[in-house]
Parts: structure tokens; sequence; C-alpha cells
């Protein structure tokens, strides 16, 4: 057994699901925090199981084809992206075997086809929505950042994150040094005392809107007038700016109390001709040209018809079901967010989608409720969230009896598990498609349509 903290050297052998990457050593598993597959490293164990242990890297002794330079000087520290060093083709590569695995391991689905993951059309500055985490020092100081790696109470002071826009990385640097001068408390997440606690920034692609968002304690914010203000003359393309005041301690960016500073409380995104206003708390989309790769893939493999009847569940904005909604009979879209199902119902609206209507409720109750009412669609699309379907809204769903089921999921584990249940309901799965939505990072989208046997 390798001592704790004892320095080895160890020969990289793969990428394992939540991206770390894996070495052996006389039979054990050894995950890795660092280091591509061919490489040799210098690695220190930092905990040890009976069947694995986990490590860092300290030292690349010998490196793999398959590193690259990476832009961003913050990949050492950040939890955001750490395959930023790793080359874009085999990126992909590893996140359709990802994948692969999951089906087979999991869901022990070995005969689905998984196409080639589909590449993202922007690799830098393609995020519209980022958030950034205040954080309190004990020597009064505080940064404004995001999460070092693995660690949910430590955030380093951004200098740019490659993946948000210039637009973004300076409003951040404006904010961090506004609520420096004015004295602002920074939230401590032990403690629960401070003030500030998130900045949210979010942009608009096509339209280039952008909506500050700043997450805080419980009251108003102090030298309000003056932030308003210093930001929209420093940032011109900021139309809108809420406050979201949330006390719980739970270190989430959402708000019980919200409250629209400037501007209309929403920014406007386009989507191939069709118009979507985000909230907030809205659910959108965070790679917004890739979102229309994503959501064309998902109605090429649907093939709805203009008869059929479609159920949107976990609809967020109602973006899906709104784009679907040209090519089918009608469309009922279900969401358990207020913000999203306003905003959903807008959109319909705006886009003059007459066949589109959207209800708030939690999936699982709003599909016992259509079960008892003998309610039948002809397609059902899915879209939870990383946890994936409530075991329970997934059997209603199953038991709506829909010719043709298509999940979307940004987890391949969860999708796996789900997939699993669907096909053992009678169902068949085909094919799975990978897109990647996230460059840089772990995750992968992917797409799959069942069909009722």
């Amino acid at each position: 057994m390798t001592d704790q903290h004892k320095y080895e050297e160890l020969a990289v052998a793969d990428l394992a699901f939540d991206g770390k990457a894996v070495a052996y050593r006389d039979g054990k598993v050894i995950f890795l925090d660092g280091g591509l597959p061919g490489e040799r490293v210098l690695a220190e164990v930092v905990r040890s199981r009976k069947r694995y242990d986990f490590a860092t890297v300290k030292e690349v002794l010998q490196r793999s084809s398959m590193r690259i330079d990476a832009p961003c000087s913050h990949i050492a520290e950040c939890g955001g992206c750490a395959w930023q060093d790793l080359s874009y083709p085999q990126q992909l590569i590893y996140k359709r075997k990802q994948v692969v695995d999951c089906l087979e391991r999991i869901g022990g689905l070995e005969s689905v086809k998984v196409a080639d993951a589909i590449g993202s059309l922007e690799l830098f500055h393609y995020r519209n929505k980022m958030e950034f985490s205040f954080h309190a020092s004990p020597d009064g100081e505080f940064t404004l950042g995001l999460h070092r790696r693995g660690k949910f109470d430590e955030i380093f002071d951004l200098n740019a994150c490659w993946l948000a826009t210039d637009t973004c990385n300076r409003i951040v640097a404006w904010v961090r040094q506004f609520v420096r001068e004015e004295q602002i408390p920074v939230y401590d997440v032990f403690t629960h005392v401070g003030y500030v606690r998130f900045l949210v920034i979010r942009e608009s692609k096509r339209t280039g809107q952008v909506m500050v968002n700043l997450v805080t304690n419980y009251g108003e914010i102090p030298q309000r007038e003056k932030l308003a203000s210093g930001l929209k003359a420093a940032f011109p393309q900021i139309t809108t700016m809420v406050h979201n005041q949330n006390g719980q301690k739970s270190n989430i960016a959402v708000g019980e109390i919200e409250q629209v500073v400037f501007g209309t409380g929403y920014i406007e995104e386009r989507l191939f001709e069709s118009t979507f206003r985000i909230r907030a708390g809205s659910f959108f989309q965070t790679n917004t040209l890739q979102t229309e790769t994503l959501y064309h893939t998902a109605l090429d493999m649907l093939e709805p018809g203009i008869s059929d009847r479609m159920l949107d569940l976990y609809c967020g904005t109602g973006s899906i079901g709104i784009l679907a909604s040209r090519y089918v009979r009608d469309v009922l879209g279900v969401e358990l967010v207020a913000d999203a199902v306003k905003s959903a119902r807008e959109n319909a609206d705006i886009n003059h989608v007459k066949n589109a209507r959207f209800i708030e409720g939690d999936v699982k109750d709003v599909l016992a409720l259509h079960e008892r009412e003998g309610a039948r669609f002809d397609l059902v699309v899915v879209d939870p969230p990383r946890a994936g379907m409530h075991p329970t809204a997934l059997k209603r769903t199953i038991q709506l009896a829909p010719q043709k089921l298509a999940y979307v999921s940004c987890n391949p584990a969860t999708f796996a598990r789900d997939a699993a249940e669907i096909v053992k309901a009678g169902y068949r799965l085909p094919e799975v498609r990978p897109v990647d939505m996230f460059p840089h990072t772990k995750h992968i989208e992917l797409i799959g349509v069942f069909y009722r046997s």
C-alpha cells in the first residue's frame, strides 16, 4: 500500500467519466487530478480507499501527443474546464466514449448505436450565462470569481474566463472594484453573515442584450443608484439589472425576492427565426449557437408529423415546444419554475404560436392528472435536469404510451439509467447522438429517441 503523500511515477491509461485521468498500480485503480492518456506523471496520493486511490499530478514527466497549451491562466486552479489542455478532437472522442460506457455499464444497452459527438461551433467565449461567487476572507478581504477545483468553499479572484465574453469579464472586474470601494459586506458561507453573495451575468449572442443579476442576503443594495448608474455608464450593452434576495443557508444563486433595478427584467435571444425572453430564474441552454444544433438534431431524430400531439416535459422557457409547434398539431409544455412558465407563455405570444400552451407544475403530478383524464400524446419530449427523471415521472411517462419519446440529457449516467427502464417497458432505442454543448469541460449533451414496439 502506498503511503499517503508519497510521490510516485504513474502511466496514465485513460480518462474517467468525471474527467479524471486513470492509472493503475498492481491492478489498483488510481484516479488522477491532472494528466492525459499516454503520459507518465509524478503524482501524490491524497486519499486512499480499498479499491482505488485519489492522487494529484505534481509533474508531467512525459507529455502526451494529445496535450496542447491551454490559453487560460486559471486552468491549474479552476474547476470549470479541466480539459482545456486536451486537443478538441480528442475531447469529442472521450465524450463519445463516456456515453458508450454509461449505456453499456449502467443501462446494459450494448446494441445502441452511438454517433460521433457533434462538435461545438464555438470553442471559446460561448457561454451566455456565467455565475460568479463572492467569498469573504478572515482578513477582511474578499474574492469574486469561480470555485477552485473540487472546493465548494474556496473562490479565486477571476482575471478572465475563456468561456465567458470580454464584456462579462470586464463587468466582474468592475463590480469587484465597486464592492471594495463602497465597503459592502461580503457573505460568509460559514458564519452566514454578510451581504453580497453572487453575481450572475446573462448575455444574448444574437441581440447583444446583457442582464446583470446581483444575488444578496436580505435587504436593499447599499449605494444601489450609484451601482446602477455606474454599470449603465460603463457598459451601455447592459439592458436590465435585477436584484435577488436570498437569506437561506443553501449556497445557490437563486432568489426568494426579486426586484428589477432597471430595464425589463429579461433579455431576448433568437433561435432560428424565433425570439425567446429569458429571465433571471429561467433555464436556457448556455451555448446559444450550439443550442440550434441540439434542437435541430432532436427534431430531425424525432420526425414530428402535422397530426401529432406533443407533450414537452421540463420545458423551461418553451424553446423546444415553440420550435416544434410549426411541425405538429399542438404542444403542451410542463415546467415547475414559475418564472420559466411565464417566459414560455410570453415566448409563444411574441412568436405568434397559437398551438402551444404551457402550465406550471411538478411533472409527475401533471402526468398523474393526464393519466386519470385519459390524455393521449403521440410524441413526448423530456429535457430533465442532471439528476434525470424522477422515478414516478418516468413511470407515468411510459404509461402514457407515446409512439415516440425523445430524451434530451446533459448526464449520460442518468440517461442510461432511465433508458434501461424505458427499453424494459417495451421501447427500442436504435441510436444516441451526443452534442457537445460545453467544450473543454467533461460534460456532454445527448439525444435519444425511443420507439414503441
